[in-house]
């Protein structure tokens, strides 16, 4: 095997591995998904009856940390909450009862 094979094939190793990793972490979550997300968390406290999302991320800030997020809603029977909801990584921000 030649020198020159050798490099080239290093470098297009490389550089796969690069825009592979690059495309992997930056791909956000669907807005469905997020809201999955979200009813497994509130699911827990007691039963939903209804839920929202909005299905365009918006930028955030929060403690000087810019995000994309989802915002969105759950309703139980005599509570209604609002969420905020990181679009990358499925992360509850904030909650805030209404």
């Amino acid at each position: 095997m030649s020198w020159r094979k050798f490099f080239i094939g290093i470098s297009v190793g490389f550089a796969g591995a690069y825009i592979l990793k690059t495309s992997l972490d930056k791909k956000m979550i669907s807005s469905e998904k997020a809201l999955a997300l979200a009813k497994n968390a509130f699911k827990q406290s007691a039963p939903i009856i209804g839920s929202w999302i909005q299905t365009n991320p918006e930028k955030y800030e929060k403690n000087n940390f810019v995000y994309d997020v989802y915002k969105g809603g759950i309703s139980y029977a005599t509570e209604h909450y609002e969420f905020i909801i990181d679009a990358y990584t499925g992360t509850i921000l904030e909650t805030r009862k209404l």
